[in-house]
C-alpha cells in the first residue's frame, strides 16, 4: 500500500500503465547489408505514418481541426524527399539506420533553429517529434502514446504535462497516479476538470508499481493498493458504488440557486482550460465560467494559435454559456507552463520571472491578437476579461491601455464588439492584495488566485514535496490577505470572486462565505457539492466564525476550529 495526496475525488480499480519514456541510446555501427538496413528504415517510416494518421483522426474528433493540423505537418516531414534522401545516403555509407536518422535529424534541426524566420525555426520542433517517433519504431523502445490506448488503464507517471493530458484518450483512463505534485499541481487540476480520480506526490510510484499490476486508487484518502486481495477489491467496489450514488443524489441541487439558509446568494462558476471542458460545466450546472485558462489553447502545438483560432474557441464557450458570465484570463505562460515555439531564456526562479502579464506587455503582438479575438467573440455572450499576475498599478494601467488601443483599432475597422465588458484582475501576488484598495478603483472585479497567492505568501514551491506541508491554505496570513481583498473590493463597489483551488475546498468554503466572497469558481466536479454545502450554512453565523478565525495564530488552530463546527453541526 502506498500513500500520497488525494488530488481528485473518486475511486479507480484496474490495470496500471506505467509511463517510463526513457531517452533512446544510439551508437554508430557499421552495417554489412545496406538494402536490408534501408528496408528496416522504410518499415519504421511506414509504421510512424500509420500512427500519426491515427493520432490525427483522434485529435480531429477530440480537439478540433486546429490541433489536428499539427499532425499534417508531421506527415509532410515523413514524406520529405530531402530528409529521406540524406538518410539513405548515410546508410549507403554503411551507417546503421538509427545513427543515420539521428545524425540527419540533428543536422536539419540545427539548420532550422539557425534561421531568422520565426516560422521556419518552429519547424525544428516538428522534425524532432517526428524523428523521435521513427527512432522509437526502429529500436522498439516505444514511448506510450496516451491518445492510442487499447484498454482501460490507471496511468502511473513521474508527472503528466498539460500537453499529455490534452491529447490522451479520456474514455480509456480510469485514474492518475504521479510521483510528484500536490492538490494545486496541473495534473491534479486537470484530473478534477476531467472528473478523473487522482493521487499525486507518491515519490516512488513508478518504481514500485509495475505495468499490468492490478491496483486500487482511492482519490478520497490518497491510498494506493497494489495487487489487492479479492476482499479489498469487493470493499472498494462498494465504496465506488456509494460514491457514484452520492454523485447522482447531488443532481437534486441542479437548477437551484446557490443560496444560504438566511438568504445570501453567491455565484458558483467553473474553471476550464479548453472549449471541450464546457460539457463538464453544463453537466454540473455551473452558473458561469469563473476562469478560462487560455494558455491551453497555446499548448500542445508547434505554432502560435491565430486570431481566428482563438476567436472560434472563445465564441464557442461564450455561446454555450450565454447569458451566464464567462471570465477569460489573458495568456498566463511561464513558470511551469512553457511553449516550445516561444523562446524564453532559462530563469533561476521562473515562477517569479518573465510570465503572465509581464510577458504579454512585452510581447505586444501576442497580447493584441488575443484581445482582438476576445473582443470579437464578446457579441456572442457575457464576456469578462481578466489580467493575471498583476503586482502593481502600473502593470494594470498598461494592460488596460493596450485593451483600449485594440478597441479603437476594431472600431476603425468597423468590427463589432460588446460595449458592456467588465475588466478585472487576478489577485495572486501579495503586493496586489496589500494595495487592493488602490487597484479596486480601476477594475470591475477581483478574482483571487489562491494557488499562487498561497505559494508566494508562504514562500513555498507548491510542486516541492519536501516542503509541501508549508503550503498552507489555512495560514492566518493567507486568510487575512483574502479578507483584506474582499473588503477593499466591496468598499469600491466591485464584486470579488475566487478561482484558485481553495474555492472548491469544503472546509474553506464556509470561511470565504463568511468573509463575504461573492463568487466561487472551481473544478466542475466540486460545484454541486459546494451548492449543497452553502444551502446548509448561515451567512451571519459564518461571518462571526470568520472574524474569530482571523484572530487565531496557526493553520492547525483554524482547521481544528472548522472541524469542531462541522462535528457539532
Amino acid at each position: 500500500m502506498l500513500k500520497g495526496t488525494a488530488a481528485s475525488p473518486g475511486y479507480a480499480i484496474g490495470k496500471a500503465l506505467v509511463l517510463r519514456n526513457e531517452a533512446i541510446k544510439i551508437e554508430k555501427e557499421t552495417v554489412a547489408n545496406v538494402e536490408e538496413e534501408k528496408e528496416r528504415f522504410s518499415s519504421a517510416l511506414k509504421k510512424s505514418k500509420e500512427e500519426i494518421i491515427k493520432i490525427r483522426e483522434k485529435a480531429l474528433v477530440n480537439l478540433g481541426e486546429s490541433k489536428a493540423a499539427i499532425f499534417d505537418a508531421h506527415l509532410m516531414i515523413l514524406e520529405d524527399p530531402e530528409l529521406i534522401k540524406t538518410i539513405h545516403q548515410k546508410i549507403e555509407n554503411n551507417y546503421n539506420a538509427t545513427f543515420a536518422l539521428k545524425e540527419t535529424a540533428d543536422e536539419f534541426i540545427a539548420i532550422f533553429e539557425g534561421m531568422d524566420n520565426e516560422y521556419m525555426k518552429e519547424r525544428a520542433a516538428d522534425i524532432r517529434d517526428v524523428t523521435d517517433r521513427i527512432l522509437r519504431n526502429l529500436t522498439g523502445q516505444k514511448a506510450t502514446d496516451l491518445s492510442l490506448l487499447d484498454e482501460e488503464v490507471i496511468i502511473v507517471a513521474h508527472d503528466l504535462t498539460p500537453s499529455e493530458t490534452a491529447t490522451m484518450d479520456k474514455d480509456k483512463i480510469l485514474g492518475f497516479i504521479t510521483n510528484i505534485g500536490g492538490r494545486t499541481s496541473h495534473t491534479a487540476i486537470m484530473a478534477r476538470t476531467l472528473e478523473i480520480p487522482a493521487v499525486v506526490g507518491l515519490n516512488n510510484a513508478t518504481s514500485v508499481i509495475n505495468d499490468g499490476d492490478f491496483i486500487i486508487l482511492d482519490g478520497e484518502t490518497g491510498k494506493i493498493d497494489i495487487n489487492p486481495s479479492q476482499d479489498q477489491i469487493e470493499e472498494y467496489k462498494r465504496l465506488k458504488d456509494a460514491y457514484e450514488k452520492e454523485r447522482k443524489d447531488l443532481e437534486a441541487m441542479r437548477g437551484k440557486a446557490s443560496i444560504t439558509k438566511d438568504g445570501r446568494q453567491v455565484e458558483l462558476g467553473g474553471n476550464i482550460g479548453t472549449p471541450e471542458d464546457i460539457n463538464g460545466l453544463l453537466r454540473n450546472d455551473a452558473e458561469g465560467v469563473g476562469l478560462f485558462r487560455t494558455e491551453f489553447l497555446y499548448m500542445n502545438r508547434n505554432t502560435m494559435p491565430t486570431e481566428e483560432e482563438q476567436f472560434s474557441a472563445y465564441k464557442k464557450v461564450l455561446e454555450a454559456m450565454n447569458p451566464k458570465p464567462v471570465v477569460i484570463r489573458t495568456l498566463d505562460i511561464g513558470g511551469d507552463k512553457n511553449l516550445p515555439y516561444l523562446k524564453i531564456d532559462e530563469e533561476m526562479n521562473p515562477f517569479l520571472g518573465y510570465r503572465a502579464i509581464r510577458l504579454c506587455l512585452k510581447e505586444n503582438k501576442i497580447f493584441k491578437d488575443q484581445l482582438r479575438a476576445m473582443l470579437r467573440a464578446s457579441i456572442y455572450g457575457n464576456l469578462k476579461i481578466m489580467f493575471p499576475m498583476i503586482s502593481n498599478l502600473k502593470e494594470l494601467l498598461e494592460a488596460k491601455k493596450v485593451l483600449q488601443e485594440v478597441m479603437e483599432e476594431l472600431n476603425q475597422e468597423g468590427i463589432r464588439f460588446s460595449d458592456d465588458i467588465e475588466v478585472g484582475i487576478m489577485i495572486e501576488v501579495p503586493s496586489a492584495a496589500i494595495i487592493s484598495d488602490m487597484l479596486a478603483k480601476h477594475v470591475d472585479f477581483f478574482s483571487i488566485g489562491t494557488n499562487d497567492l498561497i505559494q508566494y505568501t508562504c514562500a513555498v514551491d507548491r510542486m516541492n514535496e519536501k516542503i509541501h506541508d508549508l503550503y498552507q491554505p489555512f495560514h492566518p496570513a493567507v486568510l487575512r490577505l483574502i479578507q483584506m481583498v474582499i473588503e477593499n473590493g466591496h468598499k469600491e463597489g466591485i464584486w470579488v470572486g475566487m478561482c484558485g483551488e481553495s474555492a472548491g475546498d469544503q472546509r474553506l468554503i464556509p470561511i470565504f462565505l463568511g468573509m463575504g466572497l461573492d463568487e466561487f469558481s472551481m473544478s466542475p466536479i466540486s460545484i454541486l457539492p459546494a451548492r449543497k454545502l452553502i444551502s446548509s450554512l448561515s451567512y451571519e453565523e459564518w461571518k462571526k466564525h470568520a472574524e474569530n478565525m482571523l484572530s487565531l495564530s496557526t493553520s492547525e488552530e483554524i482547521i481544528e476550529y472548522v472541524d469542531r463546527l462541522k462535528l457539532n453541526a
